[in-house]
């Protein structure tokens, strides 16, 4: 059996919001020993934990999550270690790194902060030639262990989003494919009409 890394952070009642966001509402409604089941509700936007960025959430007119592709959200997985970088920059080796048709993984260390007010407000950002870069490469997704690739007014969002790139946000455990040189990506969202949703996101090894 191929072996697998869980690319996701658990959903908790305790997982962070970004700041500004709505808290997360996740309670028990039904209990086993009164009602004979349990169930609990979630109330949560679309971008909490680990998730996928849809052209809707940057763009006018674009199309659900649910509208999208499936080819979109599996590929060939391809890990670039972005360790101590303020700014991630286009880099001439990556031409023989990312494969078209890929789906990008940047691990930058940050995802070590996850949970603290740090992650959310001192992260790396991508410079916007990595960006071209990357849709020249015509990658599927640009995934990361950060809470967004940039900033207000978001021209990283806007530039991949409008050119089919789509994000992952909040990965986690990427450093467990730092010794693995072949794996695949498989990110799947809900199939829901809205810009964004909760994914969960795996690399299996080939």
């Amino acid at each position: 059996m191929a072996e697998i890394i869980d690319l996701s952070h658990e959903i908790t009642p305790d997982t962070p919001v970004y700041p500004g966001d709505e808290p997360m509402e996740f309670v028990q409604t039904s209990w086993l020993e009164m009602d004979h089941h349990n169930n609990h509700r979630l109330q949560i936007n679309m971008h909490v934990g680990t998730h996928l960025d849809a052209p809707l959430h940057m763009l006018p007119a674009a199309p659900y999550v649910s509208q999208l592709p499936l080819t979109s959200f599996l590929g060939p997985g391809c890990l670039l270690d972005v360790r101590d970088q303020a700014v991630i920059r286009y880099q001439p080796r990556y031409e023989q790194l990312v494969l078209p048709g890929s789906i990008v993984l940047l691990y930058t260390g940050h995802g070590r902060w996850f949970g603290s007010e740090r992650y959310f407000m001192d992260h790396p950002c991508v410079d916007p030639e990595f960006c071209e870069f990357l849709l020249a490469k015509q990658v599927k997704l640009l995934g990361m262990d950060l809470p967004s690739p940039d900033g207000p007014p978001y021209p990283v969002h806007k530039r991949l989003l409008s050119g089919g790139v789509y994000l992952l946000e909040n990965l986690t455990n990427l450093d467990q494919l730092l010794d693995w040189p072949h794996f695949e990506v498989i990110a799947l969202p809900l199939r829901i009409q809205a810009d964004g949703s909760p994914a969960r996101v795996i690399a299996r090894k080939v």
